[in-house]
């Protein structure tokens, strides 16, 4: 052994052997923490989105991208649309899912086990016609109106109304609006397609309205818009139906916001509006909501046709309980460490360190001990031979003269022991007294 390791402040041996436990009990509570708390989330995460070029879809992409840089893969599910968005979270197919208010009523069931991330954006209810349709016999004697337009839900009696397929929210929207205006659904000659092959319909005559519920990104809703000859409905009662259904709020597309040189729409238009909001599962992993809250701050913070800067997310019109998460999300910003670290080591220290600090605290007093215990060990490589020393030393006075020979060749021996122990620096003054103890009984001998 060389003399660098064989002289040193402390014992490298004596202090793994002292200290060794205590780390091992630290190690194996940190990664007790680590499996009950599951800190990391997994890296692929199901999103149900909506039909093909819906608002639904571009979001989807959007959340996708934003996850992707910190290395989970979202995996879109396209669907029929909203009310198809919360069967699938029912039945635990999709982790997340984009889904507009008024689509189901919830259960106690769904209030355990889903969850919302917030109100994310309005989505209005677009009801596009064609104005030959107000123009019809029907409806009243007299020659057509120059300008004929509809204001009504009632309005739409005998027409051919698209409202789109079941899995899209739309036509339970519908009825329940139908019936506040005491309309028999039968009144209105109901169809549900899909939204592409609806329009196709709608602009080839063989529709007279066709009813979307969707954000303005919706290509459909961008396209219907500057078609000439199609009109979007004015709802008169607007704020009437914001009063009646708690999930309903008024908004209004300003004149010119989709064309100002093309002046489209040439008035402003009262439109009602649903607010989509981001569901998770309950089992969903906090830090996957956490990174979708974050992201939709993003996304959707920024002003457009129908919000503010800074008005979505929000907590309004949540028809169930709000992630902790999230709500953290909406509230404040990125936390301290995610601006400075990597995701997941911000994260990891963000959900360990309440446990991190437990452990702390139930070690710091064990750790006390270990000093004392370390000094124990260094200092019984010295110790354990003094009970030689004392058992030479009490045979010295009651011995036979011819046998201090015998005694004194146990001293050499116990000094040649003593002169290959290795023990720190810091304790060589113990090794030193053991052997001047050993010259003390030698010279005690040689007397007698």
């Amino acid at each position: 052994m060389s003399k660098t390791i064989r002289y040193t402040l402390v014992s490298l041996r004596e202090l793994l052997i002292s200290f060794g436990p205590f780390l091992l009990l630290a190690i194996g509570l940190l990664g007790l923490a680590y499996w009950w708390l599951d800190p990391n989330p997994p890296q692929r995460v199901t999103l149900a989105t909506g039909p093909a070029q819906s608002a639904y879809e571009e979001f989807g992409k959007r959340y996708a991208k934003v996850l992707a840089a910190e290395g989970i893969e979202v995996v879109l599910q396209p669907s029929e649309g909203s009310a198809a968005n919360l069967q699938l979270l029912r039945d635990g197919k999709v982790d997340l899912g984009f889904v507009q208010g008024g689509t189901s009523s919830y259960t106690e069931d769904d209030e355990k086990a889903l969850t919302s991330l917030g109100s994310l954006f309005v989505e209005p209810l677009w009801l596009f016609y064609r104005p030959a349709a107000a123009t019809k016999p029907k409806r009243k004697a007299g020659p057509p109106a120059e300008d004929p337009t509809l204001t009504g839900l009632t309005e739409l009696k005998g027409l051919r109304v698209n409202v789109g397929p079941p899995g899209s929210g739309v036509p339970a929207l519908m009825n329940k609006l139908f019936e506040s205006n005491r309309m028999d659904p039968g009144s209105v000659r109901l169809s549900r397609l899909e939204a592409t092959p609806a329009t196709m319909a709608f602009l080839a005559g063989q529709l007279d309205a066709l009813v979307f519920v969707s954000a303005p990104e919706s290509l459909m809703v961008q396209m219907l818009l500057q078609t000439p000859g199609i009109k979007l409905m004015n709802f008169a009662q607007a704020e009437a139906y914001s009063k009646r259904f708690a999930f309903l709020s008024t908004t209004r597309l300003p004149r010119g916001v989709v064309d100002l040189a093309g002046n489209i729409p040439p008035d402003d238009v009262r439109l009602v509006a649903p607010t989509t909001s981001l569901l998770a599962r309950s089992q969903t992993h906090p830090a996957l909501i956490q990174l979708f809250a974050q992201a939709g701050n993003g996304m959707f913070g920024t002003a457009g046709w129908f919000r503010s800067a800074r008005e979505f997310p929000n907590r309004d019109n949540s028809e169930l309980p709000i992630s902790e998460e999230a709500e953290r999300a909406i509230k404040n910003d990125a936390p301290l460490l995610q601006r400075y670290l990597p995701f997941w080591v911000a994260n990891l220290v963000e959900r360990m360190w309440l446990a991190m600090g437990i452990i702390l605290a139930i070690m710091l007093p064990l750790s006390r001990i270990l000093p004392p215990l370390y000094a124990f060990r260094v200092r019984s490589r010295i110790f354990r031979w003094y009970g030689q020393l004392r058992h030479i030393e009490d045979r010295v006075s009651s011995s036979n003269p011819d046998d201090n020979q015998a005694l004194l060749d146990e001293l050499d021996q116990l000094e040649n022991r003593a002169e290959k122990i290795a023990v720190p620096l810091s304790y060589t003054d113990e090794l030193y007294a053991l052997r001047s103890n050993i010259h003390l009984v030698r010279n005690k001998l040689t007397r007698v």
